[in-house]
């Protein structure tokens, strides 16, 4: 288990190009683009909610591409070590709340993203 309690800040301009490349992939609701980033074995968890292997995953993307309508704006960035990515993600739309800052926790794995949880 990361233990995240600590991450370095960073510059947003220092984030990994797979990370950005895949946040650019979900902005433009591309599931199929988006998978390209991930690990064969990548884990998703949003919500509570696991989401193992390219299929899973993409069923997530697309059922989260069209449920709220809503804006996503980075805000921060942070890094554990060379493979733990946290970015704090500010997101105003229709879903309940209208307003939330929510967290996405990276680890990547051999140039790819194997890991995503996402928290407030």
């Amino acid at each position: 288990m990361t233990d995240w309690t600590s991450p370095m800040p960073m510059d947003p301009a220092e984030v990994p190009p797979v990370i950005i490349a895949y946040l650019d992939a979900r902005k433009a609701r591309d599931a199929h683009a988006a998978l390209a980033y991930l690990t064969p074995d990548a884990s998703v968890t949003d919500e509570g909610n696991t989401y193992t292997g390219p299929s899973s995953i993409a069923s997530w993307i697309t059922h989260a591409a069209t449920e709220y309508t809503y804006t996503v704006e980075l805000t921060a960035a942070a890094q554990l070590d060379t493979e733990h990515f946290d970015l704090l993600h500010h997101l105003e739309g229709d879903f309940p709340g209208g307003v939330a800052d929510l967290h996405f926790r990276f680890t990547l794995r051999d140039g790819h993203i194997a890991q995503l949880v996402i928290t407030p």
